[in-house]
């Protein structure tokens, strides 16, 4: 297990040193603004959809690297996405982090990349942090055209 959680710990590293889709999207479909107050993390999601897949998908702004790391993570996992696929990772994603799924070595290796993030459930403050971007996402999929915020 020990293993496990040094291999995670250096994927969440790595894509905070090198986010994935860290860019905007000029003619993004939706662009909506995350923002968690308690910390200071602050994103905007850039969605492209063509009809009802995820063509483009990056974000900007700053935050601590669990928050930069799962934004990083989104994007590249839902490029290419169906709207449906997106919203059933984002479900998966949530009950990783928030504890609601339970999780063994097989779980965390049938989530790839996702299962990084299993770790925050142990500190509710860091749960906000990686869960921001993916409800920013979310709430632009449901066509809200308020950002996320975790107050």
């Amino acid at each position: 297990m020990n293993d496990l959680r040094d291999l995670y710990q250096e994927i969440i590293l790595d894509h905070n040193r090198n986010p994935r889709n860290f860019r905007k999207i000029e003619g993004a479909t939706v662009t909506l603004e995350g923002h968690n107050p308690l910390c200071g993390d602050r994103y905007t999601i850039y969605l492209l959809l063509d009809d009802d897949i995820v063509k483009d998908i990056s974000f900007t702004g700053a935050g601590c690297a669990i928050s930069k790391a799962s934004a990083s993570v989104m994007t590249a996992m839902l490029k290419g996405k169906t709207r449906a696929e997106a919203e059933a990772l984002f479900q998966q994603f949530h009950e990783v982090a928030t504890g609601h799924a339970p999780i063994g070595n097989a779980q965390l290796e049938s989530l790839g990349k996702l299962g990084v993030f299993a770790g925050v459930r142990e500190f509710p403050m860091r749960v906000k942090c990686a869960t921001l971007a993916w409800h920013t996402m979310h709430n632009g999929l449901e066509g809200k055209h308020e950002g996320a915020t975790t107050e």
